[in-house]
């Protein structure tokens, strides 16, 4: 039977959110627009949700004359985020795909650079924009 799914975490730019925040210690509000594409207030009634939930923290203050919002992920949307991994994970191994190793793109960057720049090398890649 497939395992529920947090309808907190199930909407797509509430996970995008916690996406970005799991990885990082925190992030303000405009690189969470820029990498989201949300709109200013779509993704400010987002975040909200997420800080009723105390899936994460906001503190909102200014630099200089500027304001500024800084979101970063509690304990408590640490692990909600882990169980919603761990559910998806579960439902695709019902669904018959069998979990033997889980590898994370992280543990093999220089790898997949010497691989990126071997492509750019043979003309088979190109880099955009630096």
């Amino acid at each position: 039977m497939l395992k529920p799914l947090d309808p907190l975490l199930h909407s797509e730019l509430r996970l995008a959110i916690m996406s970005i925040l799991i990885s990082v210690e925190s992030a303000d509000f405009v690189y969470i627009r820029k990498q989201t594409g949300a709109t200013a207030g779509n993704l400010s009634v987002q975040i909200d949700k997420l800080s009723k939930a105390e899936y994460i923290s906001v503190d909102k203050g200014f630099n200089g004359k500027m304001p500024r919002t800084i979101c970063s992920i509690t304990h408590k949307g640490r692990m909600a985020f882990a169980e919603y991994v761990d559910a998806i994970m579960e439902d695709i191994k019902w669904l018959g795909f069998n979990w033997e190793n889980i590898y994370y793109a992280s543990g093999y960057f220089d790898f997949v650079y010497e691989c990126a720049l071997k492509l750019i090398e043979d003309g088979k890649a190109y880099v955009d924009d630096l």
